[in-house]
């Protein structure tokens, strides 16, 4: 399916109106006596109502039935999904680093809800606060199954093969490269267009994700808002059973509707599934020498209580000029008091020479001590510093303020590296 087969409304954060039937918004009146075309008017609050305007999400929606009407919720197996408290095991200070999730076995279908795997996690999904990192791998679309995470809003990270996210307030297409964002509470469904799919998942239990301030960058840079692509409306009608997946309180529920939730005829709002193109950031750094900090390559950040100590943000590091004078180019050795889960979507990462490939990742967590390999600190601090671009190169990081504590399963896993620490063995004493 070609990218070109969907429209959007563009912006981010902005008040949007978008109907698939002529006639289907009410004019004037979000929740009229009737609604137009027989249709049930609902809101959806992604926010307290009270919220200030600024931060404020919600969307007025126009549906064939609302959501109100379906059956109880039953308890289904987690497969590999787990939620807070993260407590399976205690807080490990080593460096850990994974290979990519291996893909669905021959013969194996596979959708979006089954390929869930919980890598770490922080916070309380009771009280609102921290994140889980998953890793997703699917072969196989949810074609009568839906999926409503009640817990956090989603920010998927796709590396191998493209997502089409069928919402009830329209259809996303989210290729490598790209990210796409599903708010807390909104019903989806995914197809896997080229047949695997594998990539990255912050589960936000915080804040709503927003764009950061620029502070002293001033009013151009990073992400701007006219990226940001939100779907215009699209609904389904199905009389037929089909399966509603609600992970609620860290657990998978379901039930069995009689219609298709994704009903939603017509909206206006500003609450609602978007994407962006990561080629589109505005990547900002040094011209003279040094590093500015890796918060400079934020693209959404997830506040907490106290002002520029993240919930979570996501961190990118795509193709871009290094021209620093007298600089050892990439990141330096480094301890930090936030915890980093770092990904790769394709390429090389400049601080690591082998090992790090496109799927796999890394958590470093609070003041854990990382950065460049030995065999990348030997090249980088003897390299002739010529103005040299990165390309053909994306990595991310998931940052949080609280320690990410690693699941069990991740921990155990075959596909993690056991020999990580020995990426900096051959570093050697240089003291003269």
């Amino acid at each position: 399916m070609a990218d070109d087969e969907f429209t959007y409304a563009t912006g981010f954060g902005n008040e949007f109106a978008t109907e698939a039937v002529d006639g289907a918004l009410p004019a004037g009146r979000n929740s009229p006596q009737r609604a137009p075309l027989g249709l049930y008017a609902e809101q959806i609050s992604g926010t307290a109502f009270t919220q200030p305007r600024g931060v404020n999400r919600r969307t007025w929606v126009y549906r064939i039935l609302p959501s109100a009407k379906h059956p109880k919720f039953a308890r289904i197996p987690n497969g590999h999904l787990a939620g807070t408290p993260f407590d399976e095991i205690e807080p490990d200070p080593n460096r850990l680093r994974w290979d990519p999730l291996p893909l669905p076995a021959q013969g194996q279908r596979q959708d979006f809800i089954d390929g869930l795997y919980t890598m770490a996690g922080n916070g309380d999904i009771r009280t609102r606060v921290g994140i889980a990192v998953h890793l997703y791998a699917a072969n196989h679309d949810m074609t009568d199954r839906y999926l409503v995470d009640s817990d956090g809003e989603l920010l998927l990270v796709p590396e191998l093969g493209a997502l089409v996210i069928h919402s009830e307030l329209g259809s996303l297409r989210a290729s490598p490269g790209e990210i796409a964002v599903i708010p807390r509470g909104i019903r989806f469904r995914v197809e896997v267009p080229d047949g695997l799919a594998r990539g990255y998942a912050c589960e936000n239990f915080g804040e709503n994700f927003r764009l950061p301030e620029r502070g002293p960058i001033g009013a151009n840079g990073l992400a701007n808002e006219r990226d940001f692509r939100t779907p215009h409306a699209a609904f389904e009608e199905r009389n037929h059973a089909v399966q509603v997946v609600q992970k609620f309180g860290g657990n998978l529920w379901a039930a069995d509707y009689d219609h298709s939730p994704l009903d939603v005829v017509a909206w206006h709002g500003n609450y609602a599934p978007y994407k962006y193109d990561t080629a589109r950031f505005m990547v900002m750094g040094t011209v003279s020498y040094d590093h500015p900090d890796p918060s400079i390559y934020t693209v959404l950040t997830s506040p907490s209580d106290t002002p520029g100590l993240a919930n979570a943000d996501f961190v990118i590091f795509a193709p871009r000029w290094l021209v620093g004078e007298d600089t050892f180019r990439p990141p330096w050795f480094h301890r930090n008091i936030m915890s980093e889960f770092m990904g790769l979507i394709r390429g090389t990462y400049d601080a690591k020479a082998e090992g790090f490939t496109p799927g796999g990742a890394s958590l470093h967590n609070t003041f854990a001590s990382h950065g460049p390999d030995a065999a990348t600190y030997a090249s980088a601090s003897t390299a002739t510093l010529a103005p040299h671009k990165l390309e053909e190169t994306l990595a991310f990081m998931f940052e949080s303020r609280w320690t990410l504590i690693p699941t069990r399963q991740a921990m155990e896993a075959a596909h993690r590296q056991p020999d990580y620490d020995a990426v900096w063995s051959g570093i050697q004493r240089h003291f003269r």
